[in-house]
């Protein structure tokens, strides 16, 4: 297990998909929690330090771990990830899940940064990942992934970062100048949310999402945040 603490957040790698790590977070409070149960990815966690009796009353974790995995009280998100399946070298980021009470902090970017230089340390030559809202788009890239133009056949947009040198220093920390991180880039992809909220057979964005997509209309892409060391 790999373990990185900064500030009152501890970021752990608790193994890859051969190492056949699960977790049982609550579905009230994660999305996607149902995913995380399975042992064919690996997985990431953000703990909470201090914070394992944070969990509401209802929260039983002796039934959660009786579904497989540890203890997850004070786990504040949690990320799942394993090689493309049709390229080796690549990383595939299947699924990202803040808790419900966390979300709007930054922990997410802070959690795909971790995992993707994990995933170079690791041999792997990029990261990728699909998101299907403009929020989750803008947390990838602070994460430093630019999107690629592509979408998957459910309709999200793939984002990618390649996992080389970073600032040339070997840290990997920044992406490199292969990264397409600009800004028409960038608005390619609010772009596309843009075009499916004035469609008539595509879900509606919400208030939110719409204000955000208006705010940063003509802006460039966020700046990248450090990854966990």
């Amino acid at each position: 297990m790999h373990a990185v603490y900064a500030d009152v957040m501890q970021y752990e790698l608790l193994g890859w998909p051969a190492d056949g790590p699960t977790l049982a977070l609550d579905y009230r409070r994660f999305s996607y929690a149902g995913k995380f149960v399975m042992s064919s990815t690996g997985k990431a966690i953000v703990r909470e330090a201090g914070a394992g009796d944070a969990a509401p009353a209802e929260h039983d974790a002796d039934a959660l771990a009786d579904r497989g995995g540890a203890d997850t009280t004070d786990v504040v998100a949690a990320a799942a990830f394993d090689a493309d399946r049709t390229d080796e070298t690549v990383c595939r980021i299947r699924y990202i899940t803040v808790r419900a009470d966390r979300r709007g902090e930054g922990i997410g970017p802070h959690l795909a940064a971790f995992v993707a230089k994990r995933a170079r340390e690791r041999g792997f030559e990029r990261a990728r990942i699909a998101v299907n809202n403009p929020f989750a788009y803008q947390a990838l890239y602070r994460a430093g992934f630019h999107f690629t133009g592509d979408e998957t056949g459910v309709a999200e947009l793939v984002l990618d970062r390649p996992l080389g040198d970073g600032d040339g220093d070997g840290s990997g920390d920044a992406p490199t100048a292969e990264a397409d991180r600009s800004r028409e880039r960038y608005q390619a992809g609010l772009d596309r949310y843009r075009e499916r909220d004035s469609a008539v057979d595509e879900p509606d964005l919400s208030a939110d999402e719409r204000a955000f997509l208006d705010e940063k209309r003509g802006a460039g892409p966020p700046s990248v945040v450090d990854a966990e060391t």
